[in-house]
C-alpha cells in the first residue's frame, strides 16, 4: 500500500518553470502549497538513470533530503517511433543548455525527412519522496502524432509539435485545461493522487 502525503508543503523538484507551473495548477484543488527547488535554491543533482522513473527518483530524493520537505519530481519526454525513442530521457538535452526546444524539435523535423511514421509519445514518470527516503513512483502516457511546421504557443518543451490521437490541434493550440485532462504527466498524475493523497 502506497504511503499518504499528509503535509501541505510538496517541494516541485525542478527548475523548469513551464513543468513548475503545470504541476502546481495540478496540485490546486489539492490545498497543497508548493514550492520549486528553484525558488529554494536547491542544486539540479546528476540525472544519470537510464529510465524515466530512475531519473524523476533521483531528483525526488535529492530535492527532500535537501529541503527536508517531501518532494514531488517529474521526468518527462518525448519518444519518437520512427527515431527509436528518441529523444526519450534525453529530451531536454537536445534542447542544449539555453533549453530552446525550437532548436530541438527541428533536429527532429529534420531526422525525419523522408520518414512517413509521425507516430510519437510522451511519457511522464512522477516520484513523490519523503526526506526519510521512502519513494512512490508513477507513469503515464499520451500518443499521437508530430506534426511540422510548429503550432500553437501555450504549453511548453515539444508541445507545438504534438498532436494527441482523436484531436486536431497540438497541445501548444489547446486550452490549459484541456491538456490537463488528458496529458501524460495528467495520466501519472491520477495514480500518484489515487494512491497518496485521502479523499482523492
Amino acid at each position: 500500500m502506497a504511503r499518504i502525503f499528509e503535509t501541505n508543503k510538496l517541494v516541485i523538484a525542478s527548475h523548469n518553470l513551464g513543468k513548475v507551473r503545470e504541476i502546481g495548477e495540478l496540485l490546486a484543488p489539492f490545498g497543497t502549497e508548493t514550492l520549486s527547488a528553484g525558488e529554494l535554491g536547491l542544486p539540479e543533482p546528476i540525472e544519470d538513470g537510464i529510465t524515466f522513473i530512475a531519473n524523476a527518483e533521483i531528483k525526488a530524493l535529492a530535492a527532500a533530503t535537501a529541503s527536508g520537505l517531501p518532494a514531488l519530481a517529474d521526468d518527462s519526454g518525448l519518444e519518437v517511433e520512427a527515431l527509436g525513442g528518441e529523444p526519450g530521457i534525453y529530451s531536454a538535452r537536445w534542447a542544449g543548455p539555453s533549453k530552446d526546444f525550437t532548436v530541438a524539435m527541428a533536429a527532429i523535423n529534420g531526422k525525419l525527412s523522408g520518414i512517413t511514421n509521425m507516430a510519437a509519445n510522451f511519457t511522464c514518470a512522477l516520484t513523490l519522496a519523503w526526506p526519510d527516503g521512502h519513494m512512490e513512483s508513477f507513469e503515464g502516457k499520451v500518443f499521437g502524432t508530430l506534426t511540422w511546421p510548429l503550432r500553437g504557443n501555450r504549453g511548453f518543451g515539444y508541445d507545438p509539435m504534438f498532436i494527441p490521437t482523436g484531436h486536431a490541434v497540438t497541445f501548444a493550440e489547446m486550452e490549459p485545461s484541456e491538456k490537463h485532462a488528458m496529458s501524460h504527466r495528467a495520466h501519472a498524475f491520477k495514480q500518484l493522487i489515487d494512491a497518496c493523497f485521502k479523499n482523492s
